[in-house]
């Protein structure tokens, strides 16, 4: 239940007591401030509650953008102000203070506005919503009240709320050739009663059915399968968009989809893979190969913007960079915008290429394609970075050391080999990076000649490797490369083995052990970009780290005949899959039971 107190009585012709009812709020009218005040403190807690001018003109949406978005604890447009409950003590206390200076007996000007200056003073943050072309306003007299009714009679409420359901940054095939006619969708789902969460489901259960269509190894069920991807893609947009044109955010919610993206594509992979051997074609290697290098992409995306996005210039240099300065004067021409979005083969562009592949080729040929596009796009943007990096003068935070150091994914042998440091050793601002791709390098080279011999001695070197890049603080500039090195090192050397193996079955039970543990990477940047924390130590430990399962796995391979390293592979799987899945769960649905606040609508990266 959501309470709005209005502060006075509505004028005359005002729709405001019926705009307010129909976004779920009971109504509460107070006489002067000091009514309102002892309304305010008649609320629980528990419940949001909404401070709303009687004179206030403006657009329904409006309203709801500034009043029912769940993701901030105080927002407030010209006019209103709301809180929920992490933000009621700064709104109390707020209007103590206005009914202690102005006497509590005045609305002259307007409260809620008086209200929103003295949280502002506090330095207390309130969201500002983007209102556009939408009008808010407290008018002062006949005629401003006028205007600002005839200012909203111009500007279509709904059209306006359609148009925003739409993510403002994507790609060109998601912009021009998806959300058109998915905002329609995400409109009729709203009317209808269904959620962010239910969408997200459809589509996954879409997916997995066109992974089921690719598994026959038909030309009907490739066709199928590509349409079908086509459609899970289209359901996928519209969860956000009717996330955004209801504003039904939520922690699970965010969660859900992110995870869910990850479940589809890589099912997908797998039922080609099964397609193709029915058709008497092994792809399992490239099928692993791309989950691998889409995951590392993923990896270098999400280090790289928690090292930076809290950095701060040194002294009077700037955090520009000339490689940050030819991008804004190539996103000054508009043509270059597009391009430089699709080359990096995001989501909507992966889909669709994989989509049409699978319909009119094969299975070896969409997996060739989908290698060399990501591995373009891996290489373009990770030398942009590294070239950014290089170029700008800039401080790292502890925030993002942490958060670089728990993206590691480092288990009890590397901790034990980094307490192993100086205390008064000298910083290098690139030992880490060094570190870790000399260990990396050493593994997947002996891996790749020496097969499981090579790696089974290697693997110790690599583990003291491991625990060395976190001898110091990963706030070197280049430091934000030591995850994703490690998910190579790891990824790769079980893609390795697994081939090397040569025995049916050990590739697909590969990709189920780099699927299970790439979930658990996910799963703890899904956290930290939530402010939830990396996942708790004893998971960690419990699966051993990334350094850990890598030396398991190579013992297995040197110790174990090709059929019994299949059946190890596929017990890690499932043991590493029942751990992190049983533990994530728990964590998200316990984090959406306990009221954890919603996070923001980021949208896919890559």
């Amino acid at each position: 239940m959501s309470t709005a107190i209005l502060t006075g009585q509505p004028v005359p012709g005002s729709s405001i007591e019926a705009d307010l009812r129909s976004l779920g709020f009971d109504l509460r009218i107070a006489a002067d401030a000091a009514e309102a005040e002892t309304l305010l403190a008649e609320v629980p807690g528990d419940e949001r509650v909404a401070l709303v001018d009687a004179r206030f003109v403006g657009h329904v949406h409006a309203l709801r953008l500034g009043l029912t978005d769940p993701r901030f604890p105080l927002a407030g447009i010209p006019g209103a102000v709301t809180a929920q409950s992490a933000g009621r003590q700064a709104l109390t206390r707020a209007m103590a203070r206005e009914n202690s200076a102005g006497g509590g007996t005045t609305l002259v000007d307007s409260l809620a506005d008086r209200i929103l200056t003295a949280l502002d003073a506090d330095g207390t943050g309130v969201h500002r919503p983007e209102l556009g072309s939408l009008v808010a306003a407290v008018p002062a007299d006949p005629q401003a009240r006028n205007e600002a009714r005839q200012a909203v009679a111009d500007v279509d409420d709904e059209a306006v709320r359609l148009k925003s359901a739409v993510k403002a940054r994507d790609g060109f095939f998601t912009t021009y050739c998806i959300s058109p006619y998915s905002r329609y969708i995400a409109r009729w789902c709203a009317r209808r009663g269904l959620t962010p969460n239910q969408v997200t489901t459809a589509s996954l259960l879409t997916a997995l059915i066109a992974a089921a269509c690719a598994a026959t190894g038909t030309r009907g069920g490739f066709v199928a399968a590509g349409v079908l991807l086509i459609a899970s893609f289209v359901l996928d947009c519209t969860d956000g968009q009717l996330a955004r044109y209801s504003l039904q955010y939520s922690t699970l919610g965010a969660w859900l989809d992110a995870t869910f993206d990850r479940a589809k594509e890589y099912a997908y992979y797998a039922g080609l893979a099964l397609g193709a051997a029915r058709g008497g074609d092994d792809v399992w290697a490239l099928a692993l190969g791309a989950m691998v290098l889409q995951t590392c992409r993923h990896v270098v995306d999400f280090s790289f913007n928690e090292a930076n996005h809290d950095a701060t210039a040194l002294g009077k240099l700037s955090l520009a960079s000339p490689t940050a300065a030819l991008s804004d004067k190539l996103d000054s021409v508009g043509w270059t915008v597009w391009v430089r979005r699709m080359i990096v083969l995001p989501i909507g562009e992966r889909w669709a290429m994989i989509a049409v592949l699978t319909a009119v080729t094969t299975p070896r040929i969409t997996f060739y394609a989908l290698l060399v596009g990501c591995a373009f796009a891996a290489m373009y943007t990770t030398a942009g970075r590294v070239l950014r990096s290089l170029t700008r003068k800039a401080q790292r935070t502890d925030r993002a050391a942490k958060a670089l150091a728990d993206l590691t994914d480092s288990g009890p042998l590397a901790e034990l080999v980094s307490r192993l440091r100086s205390p008064r050793g000298k910083i290098l601002p690139y030992t880490p990076v060094l570190v870790a791709a000399i260990g990396a390098a050493l593994l997947l080279v002996n891996t790749v000649r020496h097969g499981a011999g090579g790696a089974v001695i290697t693997a110790p070197f690599y583990v003291v490797f491991a625990g060395c890049a976190l001898m110091q603080p990963l706030k070197g500039p280049l430091d934000w490369l030591v995850p994703p090195i490690f998910r190579a090192a790891e990824y790769g050397t079980v893609l390795v083995l697994a081939a090397k193996a040569d025995v049916n079955g050990a590739l697909p039970a590969a990709f189920g052990l780099v699927a299970a543990v790439a979930y658990h990477h996910y799963d703890t940047v899904y956290r930290i970009r939530g402010d939830a924390g990396a996942p708790p130590a004893w998971l960690v430990r419990s699966i051993g780290g990334h350094e850990g399962r890598t030396l398991l796995v190579t013992v297995l391979a040197a110790l174990l005949t090709a059929s019994q390293f299949k059946v190890a592979l596929t017990a890690l799987a499932g043991a590493v899959a029942l751990v992190v899945l049983v533990e994530s769960i728990r964590f998200w649905v316990g984090a959406h039971q306990g009221g954890a606040p919603a996070v923001h609508d980021e949208g896919e990266t890559a």
